[in-house]
């Protein structure tokens, strides 16, 4: 299902896109990475503050959700990660942006990672009070956050993983994070380089991996709208290319 603001360029939204996801190297793992068709969900960002459905919490500063936002399925190959209980061993830095992370391609796009942090807090790091509530409600104990600069300088990513004690979390965050909800969004990690991302036009993927939710949020450099919305898909995948270690997380727990 595809929402699009009046007034549109019909040309610019694609009817529907299939968002190639990266081979992952599974060492003996048997699963099947498949091509997910989504409906591109354009929300235009009207106005700022608080309403009675979320909106910034005080104290965290401004906000702002990205432009377009993909929630996608779980994926049932990660189903041996659904609980924390079976994977208690918290996240780290040096795990998720490994040596072979710190830089990510797809297509024409290369991106260097330019910061990184992990954060034990999740409320200090999203705004959103019903988003807040729901990462309380689910046991959110990490948010890690890596900023990404294209070797052009043109594009800027965030590659965003929510640790949650369950599967249940995991999908609920991922609708809270929907614009339309006005729950709330996730803080963009600040970089040099990195020209007032989150402003300006931006899209957002999210998707659920067991109890994680991992994000790759992409915007051009500045926030100057794209030419079309591939230019920001296929920036998105190569964000994306850091999520291996759920993959090795699955590994450890016998996926």
């Amino acid at each position: 299902m595809k929402t699009r603001q009046a007034g549109g360029d019909d040309d610019f939204w694609p009817e529907e896109r299939s968002r190639p996801v990266s081979p992952k190297l599974l060492m003996g793992i048997a699963a099947v990475l498949v091509i997910v068709v989504i409906g591109v969900v354009v929300v235009m960002v009207l106005g700022s503050g608080d309403d009675d459905k979320g909106g910034a919490a005080t104290g965290n500063g401004p906000g702002a959700p990205p432009t377009v936002w993909v929630g996608t399925a779980a994926s049932a190959g990660t189903a041996k990660l659904n609980l924390r209980s079976a994977d208690r061993r918290p996240l780290n830095e040096g795990e998720i942006f490994t040596n072979e992370v710190k830089s990510v391609s797809h297509g024409k796009y290369t991106f260097n990672l330019a910061a990184s942090q992990l954060s034990n807090d999740c409320g200090s790091v999203t705004w959103g009070q019903r988003l807040q509530a729901d990462l309380r409600k689910y046991g959110c104990t990490q948010i890690v956050r890596g900023a990404y600069l294209s070797t052009d300088k043109k594009h800027v990513g965030q590659f965003i993983a929510i640790n949650l004690d369950r599967l249940e979390g995991a999908d609920q965050i991922v609708r809270d994070l929907d614009p339309q909800t006005n729950a709330g969004f996730v803080l963009p990690l600040n970089a040099p380089g990195v020209s007032k991302f989150g402003t300006g036009f931006s899209a957002a993927y999210g998707q659920p991996f067991g109890h994680y939710v991992v994000l790759s949020w992409v915007q051009r450099n500045g926030g100057a709208r794209p030419d079309s919305m591939n230019e920001l898909l296929d920036a998105s995948v190569a964000i994306e290319g850091a999520d291996d270690f759920v993959w090795q997380r699955l590994i450890l727990a016998g996926g």
